[in-house]
C-alpha cells in the first residue's frame, strides 16, 4: 500500500526576533496602519499608546497611514504621540505642524493637507456617492461604513466591522468600484474606493516630503512599516523592514506580498512588540 503525506502550507513569515539588531538600530521612522494594528476591538490599547510615545521620545518619526476617514482620525491625531495621520488611503493628512501650505482646522491645533485640490475633491465626491449607491443596490446586504460622514475623498462599504459580507460579495463590490474607474482595496473591516492615483505608499512618500523635506524612496531602509491586512500589501512589498502583527496570519493565504516579519502578539500587543524591538536595539 502506497503511503501518503499530509501537505502543509509553510509560512514564509519570519518571527520578529529574527530582525537583525544592526538593521533595527538604523531605523529612523515607523509607518503604521491603525485598525487591528494599533487598535484592538476598535480602540487603541494602553500598551500600543505607550509604545507610540516611547518611539517618539527616543527620536523616531511615527506616522499612521489608514483607510479611515479624516473626520474619524481627528481626535487621534490630536492626542496620540505621532507626527501625522495620513487618512483615506493617502489622500489627506492631519498634522500638528504649521507649514504655510496646511489648512488649519478651527478650534483645534490640527492642520489638513490634501493631495487633490478643492475642485477635484468636490467633483470626485459627487461621483463617489453615485458609485456607492450602485454598490448598495447591486450587492445584497451591503451598507456604508458608519464612519462615512467623516469621509471626504473616498467611500467605504462595511464588510466586517458592524456587519459580515461573504468573500463573494466583497469581490462583487470591488468589481463595481473598479468598473467605475475607481481604485479599490479591502482592509480588515472595510472595502474602500476612490478616484485618484494616491494610495498608502504614495501617501507615505508625500507626507515625509511635506513634513521633513526628505524623499522616502531614497531612505526606505531607514523606515519600518507595520500592518495587518490585505490592503497593506503595497507597503509590505515596498519596505524591507515590514512587519505584520500576528493577526495577519488569517489573511496569509490571500497575500501576494507578505510582511518580512510577524509578531507573536496580535493587534496593539503586536505593535508594542515592534516598538520594544526598536527601543532595545537603540539602547544596546
Amino acid at each position: 500500500m502506497r503511503g501518503w503525506r499530509c501537505k502543509r502550507r509553510v509560512s514564509l513569515l519570519q518571527p520578529l526576533s529574527s530582525w537583525p539588531v544592526d538593521q533595527r538600530r538604523g531605523i529612523a521612522g515607523v509607518l503604521t496602519d491603525i485598525d487591528d494594528t494599533l487598535t484592538t476591538d476598535g480602540a487603541i490599547t494602553a500598551d500600543a499608546l505607550h509604545a507610540l510615545g516611547a518611539l517618539k521620545n527616543c527620536g523616531l518619526h511615527v506616522i499612521a497611514v489608514t483607510g479611515r476617514p479624516v473626520g474619524w482620525s481627528e481626535p487621534f491625531a490630536s492626542t496620540w504621540p505621532m507626527d501625522a495621520i495620513v487618512a483615506e488611503n493617502g489622500s489627506v493628512a492631519l498634522v500638528n505642524a504649521t507649514p504655510s501650505n496646511l489648512v488649519k482646522r478651527a478650534n483645534t491645533s490640527l492642520h489638513r493637507l490634501y493631495q487633490q485640490d478643492a475642485t477635484t475633491r468636490a467633483k470626485n465626491f459627487a461621483r463617489m456617492q453615485q458609485v456607492a449607491q450602485r454598490v448598495l443596490c447591486e450587492v445584497p446586504g451591503t451598507m456604508l461604513s458608519r464612519d462615512s460622514p467623516g469621509r471626504e475623498t473616498d467611500i467605504a462599504i462595511d464588510h466586517s466591522e458592524f456587519t459580515q459580507l461573504s468573500s463573494e460579495k466583497i469581490a462583487h463590490a470591488v468589481r463595481i468600484m473598479q468598473d467605475e474607474g475607481m481604485s479599490a482595496t479591502v482592509s480588515s473591516i472595510h472595502i474602500n474606493g476612490w478616484f485618484g492615483s494616491h494610495n498608502k505608499l504614495a501617501g507615505a512618500r508625500w507626507i515625509v516630503r511635506e513634513l521633513f523635506g526628505r524623499e522616502l524612496a531614497t531612505e526606505m531602509d531607514r523606515w519600518a512599516y507595520v500592518g495587518d491586512s490585505t490592503n497593506d500589501q503595497l507597503m509590505f512589498e515596498a519596505f524591507a523592514h515590514s512587519i505584520g502583527v500576528a493577526n495577519i496570519r488569517r489573511y496569509e493565504h490571500e497575500l501576494t506580498h507578505r510582511p518580512r516579519y510577524v509578531t507573536q502578539g496580535e493587534r496593539g500587543a503586536g505593535f508594542a512588540e515592534v516598538a520594544a524591538a526598536l527601543l532595545a536595539a537603540r539602547a544596546g
